[in-house]
């Protein structure tokens, strides 16, 4: 499919955008695409975007790092917006709403543009709103994304506009996202100068892809450019993974010379890191979807659902069964503050999100 990056918003008058919280958004995430709005209006002296805060009843939402937000509206106020953005975070197949889904789906009724950053395109992807279009998403909920979603058009870019969809990975995504949006609506040069207030050497456009696990060898000079092409082919078959021969030949080098380049950056044999590669997407399908056991040992490429279950107990140290009762236990948070007698106890910010992370379903999927 071609993909019809232009936008329909009017160039003149005031853009009106509404973030919709959903709990434990990431706070980085959602200053990254209001900052840039803020300063359009300094730098060009009038008004050509305002932003409001949504939640669903109106009531302070808990963002990721134990902070909250008041919100401006809620989803019973009828407020007329041009462009509507799910600001998503950790733990995202458990924090959104039916209620919040179906206030979506009237909104795109309505002709409203819908947007995601961090990981809120997954809330726009379970509303069918993505069907057919590019979808850019933290590459953390990619796997469950592609996985649940399969009319959803995922790639692995920093963001993606497709006509009335706009839809960012994380952290300071959404300032890129929200800078080519405006360069096509108000030109470069308003787009370049507030990129400038910020520090940023340039504006990534949608060809830029996102930081996977595999670019972190690479990144610090650890890996040989063969050894990054054969762990990008590994990465890219996990489902119907390739003979080590093959992998040789695709990138034009012997079978003996994969073995060295891996036992002497990556301490192990191809075979394994192929293996560990494919329960580590295995372990967030477990975590992150409602796939059955079966599904997801076809979807990592085990020959049947015992071998996976044998493989994963074995190298991560419980049962698929397990891991995904663990995950899926329902834990809370404790709550910030407490009374003992006439004092009350403050939890730190620090601590409350800690807490939290440890029982979210990724936590952890990033090796130090």
């Amino acid at each position: 499919m071609t993909t019809d990056s232009s936008l329909v918003f009017e160039a003149k008058g005031t853009t009106k955008i509404g973030f919709l919280l959903l709990d434990h958004f990431t706070m980085i995430a959602l200053a990254s695409a209001i900052e840039p709005l803020r300063m359009a209006n300094q730098l060009s002296a009038e008004e050509l975007y305002s932003w409001s805060l949504i939640s669903e009843d109106g009531s302070a939402v808990l963002a990721s790092d134990g902070l909250s937000l008041t919100p401006d509206f809620s989803l019973q106020d009828n407020v007329g917006f041009d462009l509507i953005i799910v600001a998503g975070g950790v733990d995202i197949t458990r924090t959104y709403t039916n209620k919040q889904v179906s206030w979506l789906m009237k909104q795109s009724r309505k002709g409203v543009q819908l947007g995601g950053i961090c990981t809120g395109a997954y809330v726009l992807a379970h509303a069918g709103l993505l069907d057919g279009y590019q979808c850019s998403v933290h590459w953390e909920c990619l796997t469950a994304l592609q996985e649940t979603y399969p009319k959803v058009n995922c790639n692995n870019r920093l963001f993606s506009l497709d006509r009335d969809r706009m839809t960012s990975s994380g952290g300071s995504a959404p300032m890129d996202m929200l800078l080519n949006m405006m360069t096509k609506q108000h030109g470069a040069r308003l787009s370049n100068a507030i990129s400038d207030m910020f520090i940023c050497d340039r504006i990534r456009n949608e060809s830029d892809q996102q930081r996977m696990p595999m670019r972190q060898f690479n990144s610090v000079g650890m890996c040989t450019p063969k050894l990054v092409d054969v762990i990008e082919l590994m990465e890219n078959n996990l489902e119907e993974p390739i003979e080590l021969d093959e992998l040789a030949s695709f990138v034009d080098v012997s079978r003996r010379q994969i073995e060295r380049m891996f036992h002497r950056h990556l301490d192990c044999s191809p075979s394994r890191y192929y293996l560990r590669l494919r329960l580590e997407r295995a372990r967030k399908l477990l975590k992150q979807s409602n796939m059955s056991i079966v599904e997801i040992s076809m979807a990592c490429g085990f020959i049947s659902t015992p071998h996976f279950s044998r493989c994963y107990r074995k190298h991560i140290g419980v049962s698929p069964r397990d891991e995904r009762k663990i995950a899926w236990k329902g834990e809370t948070t404790k709550p910030r503050t407490t009374e003992e007698g006439d004092a009350v106890v403050y939890m730190p910010h620090a601590q409350e999100a800690l807490s939290q992370s440890h029982s979210e379903p990724s936590y952890g999927s990033v090796s130090m």
